[in-house]
């Protein structure tokens, strides 16, 4: 099964009415690494969140990653 990335973390910001600008400004807040709404939009524009990202945005929308066995 594969999942655009893009469009699921677009679907989850939607869900908790938090734009992709809120999601930079928490990113840098928590990280303490400057998140831009450009960086941000680049990155999932061209798939290119990395698994700490995708944990970190995660964590801010209140949801939980997991590897789970077949």
């Amino acid at each position: 099964m594969d999942t655009n990335v893009r469009d699921k973390i677009k679907s989850l910001l939607a869900l908790k009415c938090i734009t992709i600008t809120k999601l930079a400004k928490l990113m840098t807040e928590k990280t303490g690494e400057n998140y831009t709404f450009q960086k941000l939009s680049h990155k999932l524009r061209l798939s290119r969140i990395t698994l700490k990202e995708a944990y970190i945005i995660a964590d801010i929308l209140d949801y939980k990653l997991e590897f789970i066995k077949k």
